[in-house]
């Protein structure tokens, strides 16, 4: 078996931008996709905002 090699380990330092930039881009995801006020309570500009955020990416929102 000398076809086969040891799994190399990812060092957590690799590691750590991802584990920070995935739950934010997730957030980002739901307020623009899902929120429809649930959430982004901040005002008329935020609300606008993720609509047309809506309207760009093509997801149907009304």
């Amino acid at each position: 078996m000398s076809g086969l090699s040891t799994p190399s380990t990812v060092p957590f330092p690799h590691l750590r931008p991802w584990l920070l930039a995935v739950p934010v881009l997730l957030l980002v995801a739901y307020l623009v996709l899902m929120d429809n006020g649930a959430v982004s309570q901040m005002g008329a500009f935020l609300h606008e905002l993720m609509h047309d955020g809506r309207h760009l990416l093509g997801v149907p929102c009304h």
